[in-house]
């Protein structure tokens, strides 16, 4: 089979290995019929990510049919049409058994990571009765695509932990994937304000037809300072950053009102300062995560019955042979106006 290999830093190739095979007799395996670029994999391709190795096939989002199960598979059998989880779960652990996916001791990131993939034509799914999910008939893959990584993400890390309240003033730090799905998702909770904070204009136009209420460039500096404008000096109720730089969580710790909460999701790879001489009677609350994806199956529901369409953050397809080029696109985000690509494998 094809499939696209990780072999250092800055260097990919689109290849043939090997199809998987059943290694336990817990696992799947699945062609894939699409899956997608995300934020991590270009961390991968910097070299930030120490536990890809060399000749890993890259990628950790997918949509597929089942082309063989394991025999302790009960859940799932060849033929069905499956959503792909970023998180693999054994489902029997301690941190599994508390909802912490992530945390699995026999999973968590694994798939493009410590494992092989889904940028390739087939991939093994270990655990497949616990991190794979039957896939509506009316709902697109585009659709489904989006709710392996970034919708569960955005909706847990961001718009969960951060508490949103109906009448809540919410900023999102970050226009991009993961920060759009935050968007979407947070309206299930009605908040009076959505601001949307962005160095990117283009981005901050989507979020507008999404649905935020007021978009703020930040490339000037200035961001924090229209936030306490907008809000009258008091800051917002809910601040979620969705970078994961300095700058963008100084911005949340700015902006944050008396009993604020402060959702962290971007992937951090240096240190911040934390103003505690500004917080520390602020009654603030400041929450980290990982995705567990415990709300997949519910995002799942909501799609299927038309109440959120995270296919539109899709705006770029290739054939998945063309993968090299999507990697181009999706890394000049701006030029090319990208939020998610999709590959698709027919």
């Amino acid at each position: 089979m094809k499939a696209l290999v990780y072999h250092g830093p800055g260097k990919k190739a689109w290849e043939e290995k090997p199809r998987p095979a059943i290694q336990e007799e817990t696992d799947a395996i699945v062609r894939i019929a699409e899956t997608t670029i995300c934020g991590t994999d270009l961390h991968i391709m910097k070299g930030d990510v120490p536990t890809v190795t060399d000749g890993r096939t890259l990628g950790h989002e997918g949509v597929g049919i089942i082309e063989k199960a394991g025999k302790s598979v009960m859940n799932f059998k060849k033929g069905d049409r499956v959503l792909i989880s970023c998180i693999t779960s054994c489902g029997k652990c301690e941190p599994c058994k508390k909802g912490m996916y992530s945390h699995c001791e026999n999973g968590g990131w694994m798939l493009g990571n410590t494992i092989d993939g889904t940028q390739a034509e087939f991939v093994r799914i270990p655990y497949a009765d616990t991190s794979l999910y039957h896939a509506p008939e009316k709902v697109s893959d585009d659709a489904l695509c989006m709710l392996s990584d970034i919708f569960p993400t955005g909706f847990e890390c961001g718009v969960l932990n951060g508490r949103i309240k109906p009448g809540d003033v919410v900023a999102i730090v970050g226009s991009g994937p993961i920060g759009l799905a935050s968007l979407l998702t947070s309206k299930f909770y009605s908040p009076s304000e959505i601001v949307m904070i962005d160095v990117d204009d283009g981005r901050l136009e989507a979020a507008k037809e999404l649905g935020a209420t007021r978009t703020i460039n930040s490339s000037d500096g200035n961001a924090a300072d229209r936030v306490m404008e907008l809000t009258d000096g008091k800051g917002v109720d809910v601040a979620i950053e969705a970078v994961g730089i300095p700058a963008t969580f100084d911005i949340c710790q700015s902006i944050i009102a008396v009993g604020g909460h402060i959702a962290n999701i971007g992937v951090f790879g240096q240190s911040v300062d934390l103003h505690m001489e500004n917080l520390w009677s602020r009654n603030i609350t400041l929450t980290t995560r990982l995705v567990d994806t415990v709300t997949t199956s519910m995002l799942l529901k909501s799609v299927e019955a038309g109440t959120l369409h995270p296919e539109r953050l899709v705006t770029h397809h290739f054939p998945l042979s063309d993968i090299q080029k999507a990697y181009d696109t999706f890394s000049r985000a701006k030029e090319e106006k990208a939020l998610k690509v999709v590959l698709e494998n027919k």
